[in-house]
């Protein structure tokens, strides 16, 4: 692990851009291909946000999550998601104990990197105590309020295909996750990759390369970056022309029923930051924006029956607007 004693900001992010070149090198160990994904994973940790993932079974999202956990340093934990899953199994509840008094016994949300699995398999009620904790980094038993311990991060995941006795996330829950990541399946030559290398007797063990307290840091020098006004009006603008009343794009008019919150806003600059300091820039730039724009709108965006009747994916009308 790396000393983190920094003279000021720019030496900070000078040793972010090794670190991120280090943990990548450390993750790929045992994650073959997958590199974007890597990327828009680390980008919202560093910037304090949630991330969801699509894909189908055997993409593995479970080996990442455990994988990157190792090499940042942090406790996790994963919660299987069933339609009988209740809200005390996620952050725990309260049992009378030998002395007959209450005592807490904390739910598996009590750790730094959660892997929320299938989250939509469960009841809204069940999916409401999660995403309370996503937004508010505690959770209220009996209540009581229980702070969660820093940094807190939740990676859910989705299943595309099989959606009979599913519970879709409603779009405000949705909007508390900063990425909606789409696996997707590996090349032949990363399949090939992948199958030598897990079907060989050799287990690779991973290293730490930062700590919870380290993660921290870079989170707060991130947060501090500055950004021109030029980099905030084309997020905002951006934004703005995925919504019916404001755009000037006739793509989005056509095609889109609902468009982004102002949260999409903020996440674009906070994960523009997130994306150049990286790559050692000491500001965000268009580019930048530009690099986290398609999962951070993929999720906040409705599409409506015309889109659906074309074939028009939302990813289209997003590139579309960017390409504009």
């Amino acid at each position: 692990m790396m000393s983190m004693n920094f003279k000021d900001d720019v030496e900070a992010i000078d040793s972010l851009k090794e670190v991120y070149a280090s943990l990548k090198q450390e993750i790929h160990k045992k994650i073959i291909g997958q590199n974007a994904i890597i990327d828009d994973v680390l980008i919202s940790i560093f910037s304090k946000g949630h991330c969801l993932l699509v894909g189908v079974p055997g993409l593995a999202k479970t080996l990442l999550v455990t994988s990157m956990a190792q090499v940042l340093g942090l406790k996790n934990n994963r919660i299987q998601f069933t339609p009988d899953l209740m809200p005390s199994d996620i952050t725990g509840s309260e049992i009378l104990n030998g002395d007959r008094q209450f005592q807490f016994i904390q739910g598996p949300i009590f750790t730094n990197f959660l892997l929320a699995d299938e989250i939509n398999r469960t009841p809204p009620k069940t999916q409401a105590a999660l995403l309370e904790a996503m937004q508010e980094h505690a959770v209220t038993v009996a209540g009581r309020r229980y702070t969660l311990e820093e940094p807190f991060f939740v990676l859910a995941t989705q299943n595309p295909i099989e959606q009979e006795g599913t519970y879709p996330l409603p779009e405000a829950q949705l909007d508390r996750f900063m990425f909606n990541v789409t696996l997707t399946y590996p090349s032949v030559d990363e399949e090939m990759e992948i199958v030598k290398t897990t079907t060989g007797g050799v287990e690779q063990t991973l290293q730490p390369i930062l700590s919870a307290d380290e993660i921290i840091l870079y989170q707060q020098t991130i947060r501090k970056i500055p950004v021109n006004e030029s980099v905030v009006r084309y997020a905002v603008e951006l934004v703005a022309k995925t919504r019916k009343e404001t755009t000037t794009n006739n793509y989005a008019k056509e095609y889109l029923s609902w468009g982004a919150g102002p949260r999409a806003s903020q996440y674009l600059i906070v994960g523009a930051k997130a994306h150049a300091a990286m790559q050692g820039k000491y500001s965000p730039d268009i580019e930048d924006v530009r690099a986290v724009a398609l999962p951070i709108l993929r999720h906040r965006l409705v599409k409506n029956y015309k889109a659906e009747a074309d074939g028009i994916d939302i990813d289209d009308i997003i590139l579309k607007l960017l390409n504009e």
